[in-house]
């Protein structure tokens, strides 16, 4: 298997640089991260990629069973970093992969040195001690909206979950984004997503990890951010001046200067 042609690889930045890998969240691509890129590109190799079903990846290599659990993307993410080669690279994951980094990293510890979290959850429903965000009946709901018109779906949702009504291009965007997902991928990426559960997997991470929260986030309540933070050893959590669940696209100057302090530090 190419992996690189599978996920539609795209390195640049510095050649020489350390390693940060770009990871996109549910009906995203790669593109997301281009208000990212130029903030790291002088200083560290940037690797890119589409999720299998996403954006220009390799339809053809999509399988259901793998990609019905998180692992299954991770497993993705490592055999991208084994095909380059990556040694103790930076993950940076926007929402789910934020969790996916985490697998990942477990998985190949000796090709994740770093996490950066922008908006993770590690479970979006509600459980006894736990507020995630949303209850069972919310998250079928809303996969069954989904499921039925998924365009309807999208137009809908992108803009409540971009969160920023008074930029409606925001919004406009991760609507385009959405729709240009394969219906069905999508269907089998968001129960993956909106059905995980995470959270034991957070105890296990043994690298520095930078958790990035919103103010107002209506995928991932601020709650959501400090359980992640308290369940983490030694992670750092930063509330960004932002609302919605896509900062780097709303606030990319304070997403990335957070970003960059972080990785700069560990130098």
């Amino acid at each position: 298997m190419d992996f690189l042609r599978r996920n539609n690889v795209t390195v640049t930045g510095n050649p020489d640089g350390p390693a940060v890998v770009l990871a996109h969240g549910f009906g995203c691509d790669q593109n997301m991260w281009r208000l990212t890129v130029p903030a790291l590109a002088d200083d560290y190799r940037v690797v890119l990629f589409d999720y299998v079903g996403s954006g220009r990846s390799d339809l053809s290599a999509f399988q259901e069973d793998r990609y019905a659990s998180l692992d299954g993307y991770a497993q993705d993410v490592v055999e991208i970093c084994e095909a380059l080669d990556l040694r103790e690279a930076a993950f940076i994951g926007h929402s789910v992969s934020a969790m996916t980094g985490v697998l990942a990293a477990a998985k190949a510890p000796e090709r994740i040195g770093s996490l950066v979290m922008v908006a993770p959850s590690p479970r979006y429903i509600d459980d006894e001690g736990y507020r995630g965000g949303f209850s069972a009946e919310d998250i079928e709901e809303l996969l069954v909206s989904l499921e039925s018109n998924y365009l309807g779906w999208s137009a809908t949702m992108a803009p409540l979950i971009m969160g920023n009504p008074d930029r409606p291009e925001l919004g406009e965007e991760l609507t385009n984004s959405f729709c240009a997902t394969d219906p069905d991928m999508a269907r089998v990426f968001a129960r993956t997503t909106f059905l995980s559960d995470s959270r034991d997997e957070l105890k296990t991470v043994g690298v520095p990890t930078l958790v990035l929260e919103c103010t107002q986030d209506v995928i991932a309540p601020r709650e959501v951010g400090a359980f992640v933070h308290t369940q983490i050893p030694g992670s750092t959590l930063v509330t960004l001046d932002a609302t919605g669940h896509c900062p780097h696209l709303s606030a990319p100057g304070a997403t990335n200067q957070a970003i960059t302090d972080f990785l700069a530090d560990l130098r």
